[in-house]
C-alpha cells in the first residue's frame, strides 16, 4: 500500500474527494482507518498531518533502533509500539518484537487521524491509556456536527481545545517505564501550571491542543466539498522539537513551525526575585561576592517544564562568553563543540538543563529500560498570574563566581542551546548495530532559541548605574 504521506497531486485529491465524500453508503471502518481517505475531504488537515511527527512516529529510525535494542535487552513487547504505531497494536498487526514499519499498511503506521478521532474513552493517564470505539463515527471538537456520506460525526469534549483538560494528549505523552519510573511527564507538569486552572476570565484553561494546535482566526469549512458547519481550522503540525531524520513531506514547514514556537518559549529577561543578593536584569555583572556574573532565564508562557518529554535524552545548556575591550575571551562556559555532549566538557561552571537518568548502580543510563532514578534539572513553568504570590517568579538563575576578572568584562553574550538527543545515546545505538551512523549524525543538530539570546555591554550598564551591571532588560 502506498504510504499516505507520499506526494499526492491536486488532481488525485480532487478525484478521491469526489469518490469519497459523495459516496453512499458510508465508508467502511477499514477505509476510515486509512489517512488517505481523510485527505479526500480534509486536504488541509491531511497535508499538515503528513509532515508531522505524528505521521512519522513509527518511521523514525531512532525509535525503530531503540525498540529493536529494547526487545533484545528488556523484552519490551508492544511497550514502545503502542504509542508510536497504536493502530498496528489495536488491529493486532504487531507484537512489537520484530517491528518493521515498512511491513505495515498505511492505516497502521504512525499516529493516524482515525486513532485520535475514534477514541471512545480514556482509561489511563500514561502509556497510551486510550480505548478506541473502532466504529464509523469520527469524534471532534465541533459542536453540533453534521453526519457526512463518508462517516458519522460526534462532538466530544475530549477533543475540544477549550475544555479537554489535555487528557487525551497526556495519555500518550506521559510515559512510565516497565520499572515504574515516571520518565516523561508533560501532562503531569501541565497539571501543575496556571494553564490548567479553570478561569474563564483569563481564558483558562489553556490546554495542550490550545498551544500545539493553533486555531486560525478566520472561520471556514473544515471539509471539502462543504460537508460541515463552518469552524476555525486547527493546525495539525504539532511542532515540538523533533524533526524527521529521513526524507519526509513538509520538512521545511515543520522546521519553521518549531522555530516559531521554540523561539519565544524562553527568554533571558527581567529583574531577579525580591530580596535576592544579586540585582535585576537578564544578564548582570556585579562586584558582589568578589565578582559574579548572573544570567536569569524565564520560561514565560511555556505550559510545562522545559525541556519536556524525553528530557533525559535532550541536551540543553546555557552558553556564556565574556569579552574584554579588545574582543578577547576572558571567560566562557557552555561552549560545546558539535561532536560533544555538554557533560563531556571539563567545565565546572556549566549550567545544564536536562534530566539526569541513572541505572541501579548509579551509572548514567541512556536506554530508558535501564533507568532506575531521575534527577530533574529542568526550567519551571508559571504556576500563578498573581504578582503578589511568592511563586509568581518561576525563573532560574545561572550564577558564575568569576572573581576579579569581572572588571575586565566589556561585553557578554548568553544563549540557551538545545539538541533533541545526546551523542552518548546515539553512539550506543550505532555501536550495537541498531542505528545507521548517518542517521546519528543528523540527529545531533543544535538549535538556538532567539528569545534566550542576549548581549550585555559595560557601556550600557554604566549609563544607568556605576557598573553594577544589573539593568532592566528592554525585552521585559
Amino acid at each position: 500500500m502506498t504510504r499516505p504521506n507520499a506526494p499526492v497531486t491536486q488532481v488525485a485529491l480532487v478525484a478521491v474527494a469526489l469518490a469519497g465524500c459523495r459516496a453512499s453508503p458510508k465508508l467502511s471502518v477499514a477505509e476510515l482507518e486509512d489517512p488517505a481517505t481523510c485527505a479526500s475531504c480534509h486536504p488541509h488537515h491531511f497535508a499538515e498531518w503528513s509532515g508531522s511527527m505524528h505521521a512519522y512516529a513509527s518511521d523514525d529510525p531512532v525509535f525503530v533502533a531503540m525498540n529493536r535494542r529494547g526487545q533484545r535487552e528488556a523484552q519490551l513487547g508492544v511497550f514502545c509500539v503502542r504509542c508510536h504505531a497504536p493502530m498496528a497494536v489495536a488491529l493486532g498487526l504487531t507484537d512489537g518484537t520484530s517491528f518493521d514499519p515498512a511491513t505495515l499498511p498505511a492505516r497502521a503506521r504512525g499516529v493516524t487521524c482515525y486513532f485520535c478521532h475514534d477514541v471512545a474513552k480514556i482509561v489511563g493517564d500514561h502509556n497510551n491509556g486510550l480505548e478506541l470505539a473502532l466504529d464509523d463515527t469520527m469524534r471532534g471538537g465541533v459542536s453540533d456536527p453534521i453526519d457526512t456520506t463518508a462517516h458519522r460525526s460526534s462532538f466530544d469534549a475530549l477533543m475540544a481545545s477549550s475544555s479537554n483538560d489535555s487528557q487525551m494528549c497526556g495519555s500518550c505523552h506521559d510515559v512510565v517505564t516497565p520499572r515504574g519510573v515516571a520518565l516523561e511527564r508533560s501532562y503531569q507538569e501541565w497539571k501543575s501550571t496556571i494553564f490548567a486552572a479553570h478561569d474563564p476570565g483569563h481564558e483558562l484553561p489553556l490546554t495542550c491542543s490550545g498551544c500545539h494546535m493553533k486555531s486560525e482566526p478566520q472561520v471556514s469549512e473544515i471539509a471539502q466539498p462543504s460537508k460541515s458547519r463552518p469552524n476555525s481550522f486547527h493546525e495539525h503540525l504539532w511542532p515540538g522539537i523533533d524533526q524527521a531524520l529521513t526524507p519526509f513531506p513538509g520538512t521545511d514547514a515543520q522546521a519553521s513551525a518549531i522555530a516559531r514556537d521554540l523561539d519565544p518559549a524562553l527568554t533571558i529577561v527581567g529583574a531577579a526575585s525580591p530580596g535576592a543578593s544579586i540585582g535585576g536584569g537578564g544578564i548582570c555583572v556585579s562586584p558582589d561576592g568578589g565578582g559574579v556574573l548572573t544570567v536569569r532565564i524565564d520560561t514565560r508562557g511555556t505550559g510545562h517544564m522545559w525541556p519536556t518529554g524525553a528530557a533525559q535524552d535532550r541536551r540543553a545548556w546555557l552558553e556564556v562568553i565574556a569579552y574584554d575591550a579588545s574582543d578577547r575571551i576572558v571567560f566562557a562556559s557552555g561552549t560545546v563543540a558539535d561532536d560533544q555532549d555538554p557533560e563531556d566538557l571539563a567545565d565546572p561552571h556549566l549550567y545544564s538543563i536536562w534530566d539526569r537518568a541513572a541505572a541501579a548502580d548509579g551509572s548514567p543510563a541512556h536506554m530508558f529500560w535501564d533507568v532506575a532514578t531521575v534527577q530533574s534539572k529542568l526550567l519551571r513553568p508559571p504556576v500563578t498570574i498573581d504578582p503578589t504570590d511568592p511563586a509568581f517568579d518561576h525563573s532560574s538563575t545561572a550564577r558564575y563566581a568569576v572573581g576579579p576578572i569581572y572588571g575586565q568584562f566589556d561585553h557578554v553574550t548568553a544563549r540557551v542551546r538545545i539538541r533533541t538527543l545526546s551523542h552518548a545515546l546515539l553512539r550506543q545505538l550505532v555501536a550495537s548495530g541498531d542505528l545507521d551512523p548517518s542517521i546519528a549524525a543528523r540527529s545531533a543538530k543544535t538549535l538556538d532559541i532567539a528569545g534566550a539570546s542576549r548581549h550585555w555591554t559595560k557601556a550600557a550598564a554604566d549609563a544607568v548605574t556605576p557598573f553594577s551591571g544589573c539593568v532592566a532588560d528592554p525585552f521585559q
